[in-house]
């Protein structure tokens, strides 16, 4: 069994409704064997820190296989914690937190599938001594303010793979990289590129509408009302990793 540690009290989700509904039996089940196997085959890759990911909502009508990013490493004590941000339900609120593959995985997803990439030694290293470091340098370039399709070079809002990616460039520059435009320009410079997402005017706003974790008003007008909307995606990031000579290409795992 999985075990899993929390930064905050635990009441979130990312990239899926919020209807209050019991997990079942099975949808457990499930969500642990992904687990237990996503462990047993990080334990054998040799790597302490990787970028991972799981498909928690449908997202192939946009041309994505992933919903949601977070960074895993292994503690100490030989369990595999993640850190991630979560959009507390119901609002335009998150918060970071950190769990267990169980935890992690226990979400009822859209497909049992894990993915992740695995950062050069030299990437693995700058990151384990954030992720197992003091709170304050994995919140520092926390934005509490969500939403789901967050410009990737704004600061008004932080969606859950824009903090991952961001906190991935302030660990590769500690010392000069002290908040998210710093970490962006950083990003920028390493090649990295955004998924454009192509929404129409009526899809933004009945998102606006129905949604209080969507929001538009923080893209630039010329890309907005020309239904390009630029955000920052789990495929979008792996695509990058490899790309910027980061990290490998990455492994999927599926029950």
């Amino acid at each position: 069994m999985v075990a899993g540690l929390l930064l905050f009290p635990l009441n979130a989700h990312a990239g899926r409704s919020c209807e209050t509904r019991k997990p079942t039996s099975a949808v457990i089940t499930k969500g642990m064997q992904l687990a237990e196997r996503t462990s047993a085959a990080l334990d054998a890759s040799g790597a302490r820190v990787v970028l991972l990911a799981r498909a928690g909502q449908d997202l192939q009508r946009y041309g994505l296989q992933y919903s949601h990013l977070g960074l895993a490493y292994k503690a100490d004590d030989g369990a595999w914690r993640v850190v991630h941000k979560l959009n507390q339900c119901g609002t335009a609120v998150a918060s970071l937190y950190r769990q267990g593959l169980g935890e992690f995985f226990l979400d009822d997803l859209w497909r049992y599938e894990a993915a992740w990439e695995i950062p050069t030694p030299a990437v693995q290293a700058q990151l384990l001594a954030v992720l197992q470091g003091p709170r304050a340098g994995i919140v520092r370039l926390n934005t509490p303010a969500y939403s789901l399709v967050s410009y990737v070079w704004g600061q008004k809002y932080q969606q859950s793979n824009q903090w991952a990616l961001e906190m991935l460039a302030a660990a590769m520059e500690p010392a000069t990289i002290r908040n998210r435009s710093q970490a962006q320009a950083w990003l920028q410079f390493k090649g990295y590129e955004a998924t454009t997402l192509h929404l129409g005017a009526l899809t933004r706003l009945g998102g606006r509408l129905s949604s209080a974790n969507v929001a538009f008003d923080d893209h630039p007008n010329e890309k907005r009302f020309t239904d390009r909307i630029e955000t920052v995606t789990v495929d979008s990031v792996f695509a990058w990793l490899p790309r910027a000579g980061l990290g490998a290409q990455p492994v999927q795992l599926k029950l």
